[in-house]
């Protein structure tokens, strides 16, 4: 039976006897010195791969294996105790997650607590540990996918589940029909990555992929348009991810929504970001640029597709792509002043991972600030919701229409 050591140390081998006999019996707790605890837990399913979280005070030391006949995936920690979000854990799992069935949990030895998950399916577990960030202490990850055939990279099976939405505007007979216009749209932050947050708690990745949603269904009437997202519930998607979407896609333009927060409660109203690589066009935007790009950090980017993100992301931006995204940003700018007054009248420019696609023209849309108590109140609601969906269709017809010109 092959073990795997996270942390610190290095795979060996142990007699599978001594692996049967510890699924025989769970022994109690161990009363008397205090161990290491968890002090929170979290399950966040989703159709791509289910994430679970253990957090705790101090760098948890681990040692993983799969067992068949049922499926499991045992999970052993150095030094570490029951607590009370340990047993409540199985209670966060839902009848929909489509790879776990159950969690138990139960001290193995004095030394050792042991982490059983029951799985519904064949799963590559990526494991990997977290440093504190933001508020978030030290954090054990647990990224369960599906074990695919000769794929060892979930960025694969990330662009694999992306429905096509070439398909619907493929002409039956061979003819000049245009390609279709196909809107990226990505909701910012997701799962683990909460966003910002405002004074009554709204989460900003909860509103934003509302906001989305509903500019998926605006630009999916739209005649000639599709519309994907990168994601459409609430989970984690790294910053390269999201750009590896578009790219895969073969989408016309980016647009990445995000509602954030500043010290300054008075700041206010609606911004459009495109992409610099020269330095932040102000003090403002360049600290929302280093807020968002911290996403990876706070979500938690395993081991896998670190290749991918060393070549995306550090390849040239053309120039057009950088003016096309401006004309973009403006288009959709002037539509927001609309409904909602502007943070600054025109579009910034800051060093955002994710509008870093290289030939995708792409715009990053600030729709209020969160952290303003009138403009928090105005996010919650379906009307300001459909009225920044709306401005943002407008706006990007504005630029279809000069993206069709002869």
């Amino acid at each position: 039976m092959f073990f795997r050591k996270g942390s610190v140390g290095y795979p060996y081998w142990l007699p599978s006897f001594a692996v049967l006999a510890s699924l025989i019996s769970l022994t109690p707790p161990v009363r008397g010195a205090e161990a290491m605890q968890f002090t929170a837990t979290r399950v966040w399913p989703s159709t791509l791969y289910t994430r679970l979280t253990f957090e705790s005070l101090t760098l948890p030391h681990y040692r993983y294996f799969m067992l068949a006949s049922p499926r499991r995936l045992v999970i052993d920690i150095d030094d570490f105790g029951l607590s009370p979000v340990l047993h409540k854990l199985s209670q966060q799992v839902r009848s929909t997650d489509p790879f776990i069935s159950k969690i138990r949990v139960a001290k193995f030895d004095t030394n050792t607590l042991r982490i059983v998950v029951d799985l519904k399916q064949p799963i590559r577990a990526d494991i990997f540990n977290l440093k504190p960030v933001a508020n978030f202490q030290h954090r054990l990850v647990v990224d369960l996918y599906p074990k695919l055939k000769g794929d060892n990279d979930p960025l694969s099976l990330f662009l694999a589940n992306t429905p096509s939405v070439h398909s619907p505007f493929k002409p039956s007979t061979p003819s000049a029909q245009p390609a279709p216009f196909i809107v990226m749209i990505d909701p910012g932050h997701g799962g683990e990555d909460p966003g910002a947050h405002g004074l009554h708690n709204t989460l900003e990745k909860n509103v934003v992929l509302q906001i989305a949603q509903r500019l998926k269904k605006l630009i999916d009437k739209q005649p000639g348009m599709a519309a994907v997202m990168t994601r459409s519930d609430d989970h984690f998607v790294p910053l390269a991810m999201r750009v590896a979407k578009a790219q895969q896609q073969k989408a016309t333009i980016f647009v990445s929504i995000h509602a954030d927060a500043v010290a300054n409660r008075q700041a206010r109203g609606a911004s459009v970001f495109t992409l610099s690589t020269r330095g932040a066009t102000s003090a403002a935007a360049r600290f929302l640029a280093n807020s968002q790009n911290q996403s990876d950090l706070i979500g938690g980017v395993s081991r896998s597709g670190d290749s991918y993100l060393d070549s995306t992301l550090l390849e040239l931006i053309q120039h057009q792509t950088l003016h096309d995204s401006a004309i973009l940003g403006s288009a959709v700018l002037k539509q927001l002043h609309k409904i909602n007054p502007l943070h600054k009248s025109r579009v910034e420019r800051a060093g955002f991972a994710v509008l870093k696609a290289p030939i995708i023209p792409s715009i990053l849309v600030e729709t209020a600030f969160i952290s303003h108590p009138e403009e928090e109140r105005k996010l919650r609601t379906a009307r300001y919701q459909q009225q920044v969906a709306e401005a943002i269709l407008v706006g990007i017809q504005r630029y279809k229409a000069k993206h069709d010109e002869p």
